[in-house]
C-alpha cells in the first residue's frame, strides 16, 4: 500500500485505499458482523491500509461503535474520517437532521462517544441539505477544528459550485480549510470529470471516491449471476445502459487480456486515473466479505498498458456538455491557432 497527504490543503497523510465501512453492522437489509468486520479490518490493516471511512447513519451507528472497538488498541496508527448530515435514529426528529450547527456539534459528540476517541481525522459534511447557509457550515467546521475534537473538515456529494464557495469562503475569513471532497466515481459514472474532478485539481482538494465498482456492476457478475440487480435493494446500481455495457465489455475483454478479473482491471484504471491527475484520489473500498476485500487489494498488483488505460478512457468517457464543448472549439483561435503550444496550469492555492 502506498500512501499520500491528502490533496495540498492538508499534511493528511492516507493510505491508498480507504476502507468503507458502511458494511460493519447489521441494521440494514445488509451487513457484516463484528467477528467478520475484524477478519476484514485486520486484513486491511495488515497490507498497509490506513485510512477508514463510516459515518454516524451507517447500519443506525453500528458502524461507528464496531469500528471504535477496533481501532481502539491503536487509535493513533489510523485516519478515521466520518460524516455527518443524515440521521442515525430509526425515527429522526427535525434537529437531529441536515447541515446546521445544532446538528453538526451533536453529531460530532455523538460520533466521538461511539468512536471511543477524543478527535476525529477528518469529519465530512454527508449531503447538502439546500437550506443551511454555507457560511453556517463552514464557521461551524472551524470552531470544531479549533477545539481540537476535528483535526480536518471536508464536503460529500456537493455540486462543485457550493463547494468551490466554501473552499473560498474558509480562506477568506481564514477559517480552517476545507481540504476535500467526496463523491461517486467508477468507470461507469465519470460525470464528475465535467466539473467536480477539475475544481479539486485547481484548488488542490483530496478526493474520495465511493462505489468504485458501481455497486458491483463493474465485477461483471450481473452477466453470470443467477441475481438480477433489481433483486439486491440494498445496492446502489443503476440499469446498464447501451454505454455502461460498452464499459463492461471492453472490461472484460482487458481482463482476459491480462489474467485476472473485471474487478481488478476497473480499479487498476482507477488508480491510473489518480496517477494522472494533479489531484489526490483515494478510492474507497467496502467490502462484505473477506474475498471481496482481497480482490480490492489484489488491484493494487494490477497494472495496465498505456493502450489498455487509453481504451478504457476512450469508451467510458462523458460528453461534458455546456460550455465545455463550445470552448474547445474556440479556444485555438484564443491561443493563436494552435492550443497544442500551451500548456493549461492547475496552480496550488498558497
Amino acid at each position: 500500500m502506498r500512501y499520500a497527504t491528502f490533496g495540498r490543503r492538508s499534511g493528511l497523510r492516507v493510505s491508498e485505499y480507504a476502507l468503507g465501512t458502511g458494511n460493519f453492522g447489521t441494521a440494514w437489509s445488509s451487513g457484516t458482523n463484528a467477528q467478520d468486520a475484524r477478519v476484514i479490518f485486520d486484513r486491511f490493516a495488515g497490507a498497509g491500509g490506513t485510512f477508514l471511512d463510516t459515518a454516524g447513519m451507517y447500519q443506525a451507528g453500528q458502524s461507528e461503535e464496531i469500528l471504535g472497538d477496533l481501532i481502539s488498541t491503536d487509535r493513533d496508527h489510523f485516519v478515521v474520517s466520518t460524516k455527518y448530515g443524515a440521521s442515525d435514529a430509526e425515527q429522526p426528529h427535525v434537529s437531529a437532521t441536515g447541515s446546521g450547527r445544532k446538528n453538526l456539534m451533536s453529531s460530532v459528540e455523538a460520533s466521538l462517544r461511539r468512536l471511543g476517541t477524543d478527535y476525529l481525522d477528518l469529519m465530512w459534511l454527508h449531503f447538502p441539505d439546500g437550506v443551511t447557509p454555507i457560511d453556517e457550515i463552514v464557521r461551524g467546521m472551524d470552531d470544531l477544528v479549533r477545539s481540537g475534537k476535528v483535526h480536518h473538515v471536508a464536503l460529500s456529494n456537493y455540486p462543485a459550485w457550493q463547494a468551490s464557495a466554501a473552499a473560498t469562503l474558509a480562506d477568506l475569513r481564514g477559517w480552517a480549510p476545507i481540504v476535500g471532497v467526496q463523491m461517486e466515481y467508477s468507470l461507469v459514472e465519470r460525470t464528475a470529470d465535467r466539473e467536480l474532478l477539475p475544481m479539486a485539481e485547481a484548488l488542490g482538494l483530496g478526493v474520495n471516491l465511493w462505489s468504485p465498482l458501481a455497486g458491483g456492476l463493474l465485477t461483471g457478475k450481473y452477466r453470470t449471476g443467477g441475481e438480477g440487480r433489481a433483486t439486491d435493494p440494498s445496492r446502489f446500481v443503476d440499469p446498464e445502459t447501451g454505454h455502461k455495457t460498452a464499459v463492461i465489455d471492453e472490461v472484460l475483454t482487458i481482463a482476459d487480456e491480462i489474467g485476472t478479473n473485471a474487478a481488478q482491471v476497473s480499479m487498476a484504471w482507477l488508480r491510473g486515473r489518480g496517477e494522472r491527475s494533479a489531484a489526490t484520489i483515494v478510492p474507497i473500498v467496502g467490502p462484505r466479505t473477506l474475498a471481496q476485500l482481497d480482490d480490492y487489494l489484489g488491484s493494487l498488483d494490477v497494472d495496465l498498458t498505456d493502450d489498455q488505460y487509453d481504451r478504457l478512457d476512450k469508451v467510458s468517457a462523458v460528453e461534458l456538455g455546456v460550455p465545455h464543448g463550445i470552448n474547445s472549439l474556440i479556444r485555438p483561435n484564443l491561443l493563436g491557432g494552435d492550443s497544442s503550444r500551451f500548456v493549461e496550469p492547475v496552480t496550488p492555492i498558497a
